[in-house]
């Protein structure tokens, strides 16, 4: 059931009805029962995998609280992050590292026989995976007190809002919301029907239309292509993806919202960020966070020189990079990211505190604006990395942005199409970087809130893409 489908506004109309006829646990229960029809829709045999990995880290988690002895709190926290890990390893990466293995050997000449596996990759396994580490992890070091209520657990896992794309929430923050009593704010209401209206517009109006032109420029022979179509279609998928994701974000924030929950903020307009340090603070935060706690910090972080830093950044986002798919591309990506987080910290300076000029202003905002076009750029630039088939199929694009730079209709109409769908999310999100918060946008007056919603609602309805596209993120 995707977001924008009728069948899940049914689906969660239904939920929605029976959660206010219950009481806590009853609505703990019909979240639970919700959370696993709505993750069998998308295949219900790999509903198993959830349990497994809820029954372990639950026992595992009271097993590390109970016991004194570190041995076995070590022992015991490393077998949840081998079984989590290994799942993953094994639906996600097996048949990747396998065929690689097998071409290596045949380069050098040592044949290897490794089985090959047709594994279907489950929706959404990278997310609840590293939600139920995170869980046993925290209840180790002490940040988090385990809960002894296997049913709570269980929908901190599986909570169908935030199951198969996020944000991957931590139990310090989402756990205790199982378990205490919901109680509902004056704005909930209000704040829950801006993010589900921003999210499907995001997601309808912008991501899907524009994945309707990313394809149509990356199923085309590279020799074929234009450097300026490929400039504008790399442009398509950059508010693609983010329209996609954040957009899932949103309505997931927004149904969350609606039954008593708070999920944190996924997303902060990225593409305003001035440096690889604010964009990933911006983009994908929970993940971004996911990583600095649970792999820079404890690799050391920035606390063994400079040196050591750079390699933690490394190692840090060629993981992030491969969190996201066996591929050389995802590989490579991280890379590309963690060069730049280290390139950055090397020749980044302290900023002075010095008083401000009327004529400084105005440089500081040309200075800004700079900055955050050539961080848009190399975002773009690695975005082409991240949608490519494959490396050969990246390296000839960019090689074909260095050569004939026509005009051609095809760069009108997706330049055209941008405008039109992206233009103004990119406004808004504008005036909510210079201008108002963004937790004000849904407090503005009445009538200007309808008519914005009734436009958002109206382009959601007028103008859909001729065929509606998975969330890009259920794959990871």
């Amino acid at each position: 059931m995707l977001f924008n489908s009728f069948t899940f506004w049914i689906f969660y109309a239904v939920v929605l009805m029976l959660y206010f006829a219950c009481r806590h646990r009853g609505q703990n229960v019909l979240l639970l029962i919700a959370s696993y029809f709505f993750y069998g829709c998308w295949d219900w045999r790999f509903l198993s995998l959830i349990a497994i990995s809820t029954i372990i880290d639950y026992f595992v988690a009271l097993r590390i609280d109970s016991s004194k002895i570190a041995w076995k709190r070590k022992a015991f926290v490393t077998l949840s992050i081998c079984t989590n890990l290994g799942i993953l390893a094994f639906f996600k990466y097996y048949g990747f590292f396998a065929n690689e293995l097998v071409t290596l050997g045949q380069t050098v000449g040592v044949p290897l026989l490794l089985p090959t596996l047709n594994v279907i990759l489950p929706v959404g396994i990278s997310f609840y995976t590293f939600q139920t580490m995170s869980y046993t992890i925290d209840v180790y070091r002490g940040d988090c007190k385990p809960t002894r209520s296997l049913l709570d657990f269980a929908v901190y896992v599986s909570f169908f809002p935030q199951l198969v794309a996020g944000p991957i929430e931590r139990a310090s923050h989402f756990l205790p919301q199982v378990i205490q009593p919901r109680t509902y704010q004056p704005g909930d209401f209000q704040a829950g029907l801006y993010l589900i209206i921003l999210g499907l517009f995001k997601k309808i109006v912008v991501a899907d239309n524009m994945a309707v032109l990313v394809n149509a420029i990356f199923d085309t022979p590279s020799s074929q292509l234009t450097g300026l179509e490929v400039l504008v279609g790399v442009y398509a998928f950059a508010f693609q993806i983010y329209g996609d994701f954040s957009g899932y974000s949103a309505i997931a924030r927004g149904i969350s919202k609606w039954l008593g929950f708070d999920l944190m903020v996924n997303f902060r307009r990225p593409y305003f960020a001035v440096d690889p340090s604010d964009f990933w603070r911006r983009w994908h935060i929970s993940l971004s966070q996911w990583l600095r706690d649970y792999l820079y910090i404890p690799l050391g972080g920035n606390r063994h020189g400079e040196l050591m830093t750079y390699r933690n950044l490394m190692l840090t986002m060629l993981l992030g990079g491969l969190w996201h798919g066996a591929n050389w591309t995802f590989i490579i990506w991280g890379a590309l990211h963690g060069a730049l987080l280290a390139a950055y910290r090397y020749f980044a300076t302290s900023k002075r505190k010095e008083p401000v000029s009327d004529p400084a202003l105005f440089q500081a905002a040309l200075l800004r604006g700079g900055k955050m076009f050539l961080m848009f750029h190399f975002v773009c630039l690695t975005w082409l990395l991240f949608r490519a088939e494959s490396i050969l199929q990246a390296w000839e694009m960019m090689i074909v942005m260095t050569g004939s730079w026509a005009w051609t209709p095809t760069v009108s109409l997706i330049t055209g199409m941008l405008m039109f769908c992206a233009g103004p999310l990119l406004l808004f999100e504008a005036w909510q970087e210079f201008g108002a918060k963004a937790e004000e946008s849904f407090q503005i007056h009445w009538g200007w809130r309808g008519l914005a919603y009734s436009y958002a609602l109206m382009m959601c309805l007028c103008f859909p893409p001729p065929v509606a596209s998975s969330f890009i993120y259920f794959q990871f």
